[in-house]
C-alpha cells in the first residue's frame, strides 16, 4: 500500500495530540510514522524495518500481526460487537475471560472488574477501595501509600498515584489522600548499605509513613508495581514485597499490585506477584499484555474478601454504581481469551523463562562501555542507565539528552528502544530468541559507542 507520507506527517502535526509530546521540537520534527508490523518487527512508511525493542509500549507480548487475533476480533464484531454490561446483562466473552483470569491469578482473586486500560484500572481501584472501607464503617481509612517514581497512569487519581515528578509538572493532582515513600532503587541506595540493610531501611520508612498518616485506622492501601516500569525498571531488594505485604496484612491495609506491565508473561508468568515475588495481593490490576495491545482492555482482579463486602447492597434500592460503557467489551474480551490461548499453546511464558536470563546476561556485557553505569531488570523487562562517572554515579547534563541520543543511534541501525531521560528501556515482544538477543546487544554496543563520540564532540563528556 502506498501513502502520501508528507501529507500524513503534516496532518499528524496539525491534528493528533500525542501522549507525552515534547512540544519544544514537535512542530519542527514531527513523528516517524509506523505503517506495518509483523512478528518482532515494525516498518515505517518508507519500508525500513526495525526490531521492536519495546513491544509497542510494554504490550505486544505475542508479537505483531497475529492473524488469529484479527480473525477473532472480526468474528466477534460480526456476531455481536457490543451490548450494555449494566444491570442484569452480560456477554459470553466477558464471562469466559473472567473465569480464565480467576484460574490464572493467585487463588484468592476470583472477581474481575473491567475497564479500558491500566490508568483507568488503577483509578477505579482506588474508588473501590474507598467504597470497601465505607461499607465496613471505616470512613476515615482513606489514605493511599504509593512510591516515588512509581508509574500508575495519567487519569486524575492514577496520575497522583504516579510518583514521577515530571509527569505532573503543570497538572493538578488529588494528593489530599495519596502519599509517596521512597522507591526501591538498589543502584542508588545510600552509601554503606548492603542490599539487606537497604531493605530494612525501606521497610522501616513504610512503617513510619503509616504512623505519620495517623496509623492503620487512616491508611487504606499500598500500591506498587512488582518491578517499576517507566520509573526506571527498578527491582526491589530481596524480600521487600513480602515484608511490605506482611505489614499490610497486620494493619488491614489492602495491598494493590499494579501488574499492568508485569502480567501476561513479561517476567515469565501470567502474574508475577505470587509466582515471582511470593505474595497474594488483595487486588491486581492488569492491561497491556492482557490483549497484547491488539485492542484496549484493563482488568481489576478483586479478592474474595473484598467482593464479599462490596457485593452487599449499601441501602434499599442502591446499586454498585461504578462502571463504564465499555466494561467487559465482548470484542476486547474475545481477543484477550485468544491471546491467552496463544500464550499457553506456544509456551510463551516458558520462552521468557529460558531466553530472559540470557537477555540479562548479554546486556550486562555492555557494562564495560564508558557511560553504562547500570544494567538492571528481569527477563523481558530491562533498563540501561547512562552516567557521566561510574564511581560517583553522577549523571550527564540533562541537555545532553543521552537516552534520546542512544535511541536515535539504535533506530539508525534498525532497533527501537525507549529513551527516558538518562535511561534506555527494553521491553520486547516475548517471542525473541537468543539470536535476536545477540543482534540487539550488538546494535546497542555500536549505538552507545557512537553516542559517546557525539557526547565528546559536543563537550558533554570527556573520555
Amino acid at each position: 500500500m502506498s501513502y502520501d507520507l508528507q501529507k500524513l506527517w503534516e496532518q499528524d502535526k496539525d491534528h493528533f495530540v500525542h501522549p507525552f509530546t515534547d512540544f519544544s521540537v514537535f512542530q519542527q520534527e514531527g513523528c516517524d510514522i509506523i505503517t506495518e508490523s509483523k512478528g518482532e518487527y515494525v516498518f515505517d512508511g518508507e519500508g525500513k524495518r526495525y526490531l521492536d525493542g519495546i513491544a509497542g509500549l510494554w504490550c505486544v507480548n505475542v508479537g505483531h500481526g497475529r492473524e488469529e487475533l484479527g480473525q477473532v476480533m472480526a468474528e466477534q464484531a460480526t456476531r455481536m460487537a457490543y451490548y450494555s454490561p449494566f444491570n442484569n446483562l452480560s456477554n459470553i466473552p466477558a464471562i469466559q475471560l473472567s473465569a480464565k483470569l480467576a484460574e490464572l491469578a493467585p487463588s484468592n482473586l476470583n472477581h474481575v472488574f473491567y475497564s479500558c486500560g491500566g490508568s483507568v484500572a488503577n483509578d477505579t481501584t482506588i474508588r473501590i477501595v474507598h467504597y470497601y472501607f465505607n461499607q465496613l464503617g471505616k470512613s476515615e481509612k482513606k489514605q493511599i501509600i504509593s512510591r516515588n517514581n512509581g508509574y500508575h497512569g495519567t487519569t486524575y487519581v492514577s496520575a497522583t498515584l504516579t510518583g514521577i515528578e515530571s509527569n505532573n509538572w503543570g497538572f493538578d493532582t488529588s494528593d489530599q489522600f495519596v502519599h509517596h515513600i521512597s522507591e526501591a532503587n538498589c543502584y542508588r541506595r545510600p552509601d554503606g548499605m548492603d542490599e539487606a540493610q537497604y531493605c530494612d531501611h525501606l521497610v522501616a520508612e513504610f512503617e513510619r509513613s503509616i504512623e505519620e498518616l495517623g496509623g492503620a485506622d487512616k491508611v487504606a492501601a499500598f500500591i506498587a508495581e512488582p518491578i517499576m516500569g517507566a520509573g526506571g525498571v527498578l527491582v526491589a531488594p530481596a524480600g521487600y514485597h513480602r515484608r511490605i505485604h506482611q505489614i499490610c496484612k497486620q494493619n488491614h491495609i489492602l495491598y494493590i499490585s499494579d501488574e499492568v506491565v508485569t502480567a501476561f508473561g513479561r517476567l515469565g508468568h501470567f502474574f508475577a506477584s505470587e509466582d515471582v515475588f511470593g505474595i497474594q495481593p488483595d487486588i491486581i490490576n492488569c492491561a497491556k499484555g492482557l490483549t497484547s495491545g491488539y485492542i484496549p482492555l484493563g482488568a481489576t482482579l478483586l479478592s474474595d474478601d473484598i467482593y464479599a463486602v462490596i457485593s452487599k447492597p449499601q441501602r434499599d434500592g442502591a446499586v454498585f454504581s461504578t462502571g463504564f460503557t465499555y466494561s467487559g467489551h465482548p470484542v476486547a474480551c474475545a481477543v484477550a481469551l485468544k491471546n491467552i490461548e496463544i500464550m499457553e499453546r506456544e509456551k510463551i511464558c516458558e520462552n521468557v523463562r529460558e531466553v530472559g536470563p540470557y537477555l540479562e546476561q548479554q546486556l550486562k556485557t555492555l557494562l564495560d562501555l564508558p557511560i553504562v553505569g547500570d544494567v538492571r531488570g528481569s527477563h523481558f523487562m530491562m533498563c540501561i542507565e547512562s552516567v557521566a562517572d561510574k564511581d560517583s554515579k553522577a549523571l550527564l547534563p540533562m541537555e545532553a539528552d543521552v537516552g534520546k541520543r542512544i535511541a536515535q543511534e539504535c533506530q539508525k541501525r534498525g532497533l527501537i528502544v525507549r529513551p527516558i531521560a538518562h535511561l534506555n528501556v527494553l521491553s520486547p515482544p516475548l517471542i525473541w530468541d537468543r539470536a535476536t538477543v545477540d543482534n540487539v546487544v550488538g546494535i546497542l554496543r555500536q549505538s552507545i559507542l557512537a553516542t559517546v563520540e557525539s557526547l565528546v564532540e559536543d563537550g558533554y563528556y570527556q573520555t
